[in-house]
């Protein structure tokens, strides 16, 4: 076991040292997508800064810097009057800040362009940072982290704390957001400094969509030369530290029903053979939003306990809020997850179980080789879907530079589900999942009873108000049996009002 933990993490290193080299090799200064029949043109610009690079004790920063250009005035217009004059436009503005990437994106219909590009180009290269919208974004941020992430939305709150528990004491640990101590701590001064550091010239990429003509990208990549040199170091990449056995964080949150994530990082990327190989095995394990799932039909469809189960090999945030894969959330470091839905709380450990055996029986077993035929034949159609427009393609041209690939993640993608085997995923699944080594966390109402329960993994039956066939009666004495295996020292317990606090 030793020397296979070895193995793991030699191998881990050495795929994160190729993922880094890697896009720094493939970074460009353009990424282009002319479309001439798309009536817009969509702009956009990515400067390679993120949460990542927060200074310790100013977590937020970054996410408020680029709310201070997406969402605030600008040296030649007040944000009222940006907002005025956008409305007979039909368009608009607005930044992504994520762990390793600040995606600053726009829209417009052609005939508006050189009313469009003043306001879109200001954005960025004239922004006001006036005290007043530094407060009302400080203040709204302050409000999404104390309120939004830990009232309005347990299963968003669940993954937050899933992934600040798996890249516990890394960059990667706090959400986009921040920390409420590390926001409070931030100043307009401390935001114009991270502003002169990161958005600059060196460290932006355009990208261009839709019927724009070469006038514009003349003009569009002039303006971004503009910015003042500078080209701030690479992080390292983010080493998530080891996990031993199976971990557990109960955010304990009265009234509360029960929302579970668990999961572990991974070294795979687009690019690999493996990661197309292990997205065939991911979508027949929870393919997001679709019925025909196994987690979905073993959980919801035959049980009926929770609206939803799903499982990612990349990161998916607003899951809640989306059906397709989001752009611009590149990392070096991935995690695989699996997402249960919100349910009662005295069926948690059942629903854990019943995920936990499903994950462990793929990881045992593999798939046979009619569920690949079949998953790889719905991929092939479904992924489709995943750009139908202009933006969206142009999002994924941009996350292509972001991970190095000389081609279209996308057209690899199809041509991907021709070319592997059920062999080529039952492989990617021994080399990068497992069932035993990972982390749950748990939004609960009851984080005192589960916490008991799970120290002392005893059975924990399910009970219908409907009588159910007998098949699902037998196995459900197997999953109320599973053994989860958790120790009670691995069980913490965090109050919601400090999660994220500091």
């Amino acid at each position: 076991m030793r020397a296979r933990t070895t193995a793991i993490l030699v191998g881990l290193a050495l795929a994160l040292a190729g993922a880094a080299a890697a896009q720094e090799r493939g970074m460009t200064s353009a990424v282009l997508l002319p479309v001439a029949d798309d009536p817009s043109v969509t702009f956009g610009v990515w400067f390679k800064a993120g949460s990542q690079n927060d200074p310790p004790g100013k977590e937020g920063l970054a996410f408020l810097t680029g709310q201070m250009l997406s969402e605030a005035s600008t040296q030649r217009n007040p944000y009222k009057d940006i907002l005025e004059k956008l409305y007979p436009l039909a368009s608009g503005y607005g930044i992504r800040v994520d762990k390793e990437m600040s995606t600053l994106n726009g829209r417009t219909h052609r005939d508006n362009i050189d009313k469009y590009f003043e306001l879109f180009t200001d954005a960025f290269l004239q922004p006001a940072f006036t005290p007043e919208d530094f407060e009302r974004l400080k203040s709204d941020q302050l409000n999404y982290l104390k309120n939004t992430l830990r009232y309005a939305s347990d299963e968003e709150l669940a993954k937050a704390a899933l992934h600040a528990f798996v890249f516990e004491g890394t960059p990667y640990e706090t959400p986009p957001a921040g920390t409420v101590a590390g926001l409070e701590s931030i100043t307009l001064d401390d935001v114009k400094a991270f502003y002169a550091k990161y958005y600059t010239r060196d460290n932006a990429v355009v990208a261009l969509g839709g019927s724009y003509t070469k006038e514009h990208q003349e003009r569009f990549e002039k303006a971004v030369k503009s910015l003042p040199a500078g080209k701030p170091a690479t992080l390292p990449v983010p080493v998530a530290p080891p996990i031993h056995g199976r971990e557990v964080l109960l955010v304990a949150k009265p009234g509360a029903d029960a929302s579970i994530s668990f999961g572990f990082p991974i070294a795979v990327h687009r690019g690999d053979k493996d990661f197309y190989a292990l997205w065939v095995a991911n979508s027949w394990l929870g393919e997001h939003r679709n019925s025909s799932s196994h987690l979905y039909q073993v959980i919801r469809e035959t049980r009926g306990m929770n609206y939803g189960n799903y499982s990612y090999i990349e990161i998916f945030p607003e899951g809640g809020f989306r059906n397709m894969p989001p752009t611009n959330v590149g990392r070096r470091q991935q995690v695989f997850e699996v997402w249960i839905r919100t349910l009662k709380n005295d069926w948690a450990l059942f629903a854990l179980r019943a995920a936990m055996r499903e994950l462990q029986d793929l990881v045992d077993h593999g798939m046979t080789a009619e569920e690949f035929e079949l998953t790889r034949s719905f991929l092939t159609k479904y992924s489709l879907h995943y750009a139908e427009t202009t933006t969206a393609r142009l999002g994924y041209a941009v996350d292509d530079q972001f991970y190095g690939l000389p081609f279209s993640h996308l057209e690899h993608f199809r041509k991907m589900m021709q070319e592997l085997t059920v062999d080529d995923v039952n492989a990617a699944i021994r080399r990068h999942l497992n069932s035993q080594n990972l982390k749950i966390a748990i939004v609960t109402g009851e984080a005192e009873k589960l916490k008991e329960l799970l120290a002392a993994d005893a059975p924990t039956p399910m009970t219908y108000a409907s009588e159910k066939p007998a098949e699902v009666l037998a196995e459900d004495k197997q999953i109320e049996s599973y053994k989860l295996g958790v120790r009670a020292e691995d069980i913490h317990i965090v109050p919601v009002e400090e999660i994220f606090a500091k």
